[in-house]
């Protein structure tokens, strides 16, 4: 997760169908979808936690939690069923640490993300949908996983010049999502932005994030920052957007130093106030913050 208000994280359904029986399958299948979407339990809270220990004690009091996979813990199997446990996954963006990356052909790396020192991932390459839900997603869904929290969804943006490079991959990212819900059409899935995205896939998304509404992490300072006016106005017309047209919760990730429960506090209830779900951590979502489970 990109944890800088300067950039988003680390962080098809509707197809056109010819023909009588495309056309009731079609119906068939916006039915199943508009009844899972009615069975799926609205989220009241969420946690982000990328630690190699989670203290499950503590995060099984929220109801969903957002977990980076890598860690060499299990999750628990007896025990917490009222949390809903997903994984964070880099869809933009990889590193070597990653297992799948000595799979992926190297043609699909198209350059560098400096300040990360991750790889950026052509998003239009011929075979990377297919190659993210049997090779990226489906081991999680294995090791327990029941959703997943996509994160650089924007990393295109920083070698895509041209409108053409940026419609490709926009395409791409449209095509890695639907192929995730064609393999694993339970998982829910949240968006960390991706608001270009939702139009054609708003209806396979369970909600959507963004980071630093008002305070914020800059990995380049090392230090908290105060998040521009004009930034926050700007994801907070998102946020109007994505929950009118779509219907769609939003969730504001936002940094407080671990030491400082009163910036945690204040910004929890700053964001309840605009209608959105709140989470607090640090800057690098290494520790456990509870103050958005606070009724204040």
């Amino acid at each position: 997760m990109r944890t800088s208000f300067t950039s988003s994280s680390r962080r098809h359904f509707c197809q056109r169908c010819f023909g009588g029986l495309a056309i009731a399958l079609v119906g068939m299948t916006s039915c199943a979808r508009c009844a899972y979407a009615r069975s799926s339990p609205a989220l009241r809270n969420i946690a982000f936690f990328y630690g190699n220990t989670p203290d499950f004690s503590e995060l099984e009091k929220y109801q969903f939690v957002v977990l980076e996979p890598s860690g060499q813990f299990k999750l628990p199997t007896n025990r917490g069923q009222g949390t809903h446990w997903l994984a964070y996954v880099s869809v933009g963006e990889v590193t070597s640490l990653r297992d799948y990356y000595s799979a992926m052909p190297k043609n699909w790396v198209v350059g560098r993300n400096t300040e990360w020192g991750s790889e950026l991932i052509d998003q239009g390459a011929p075979g990377w949908p297919v190659f993210f839900a049997e090779r990226v997603i489906a081991p999680l869904v294995q090791s327990g996983y029941r959703g997943f929290f996509f994160d650089t969804l924007d990393s295109y943006q920083l070698f895509a010049t041209d409108e053409k490079t940026r419609l490709r991959n926009q395409r791409g990212l449209i095509a890695v999502i639907r192929e995730v819900n064609k393999h694993f059409p339970s998982a829910k899935i949240i968006l960390n932005r991706g608001f270009e995205l939702l139009p054609q896939i708003h209806d396979q998304v369970y909600a959507v994030a963004f980071e630093s509404l008002f305070k914020g992490w800059s990995e380049a300072r090392g230090m908290y920052v105060d998040v521009p006016q004009d930034d926050r106005s700007w994801l907070l017309d998102r946020a109007r957007i994505v929950k009118r047209n779509y219907g769609l919760p939003v969730i504001a990730i936002d940094y407080c130093a671990p030491a400082d429960k009163q910036c945690a506090h204040d910004v929890v209830r700053r964001i309840r106030g605009d209608g959105l779900i709140p989470y607090v951590s640090d800057g690098h979502l290494l520790t456990i913050n509870l103050a958005a489970l606070s009724k204040d």
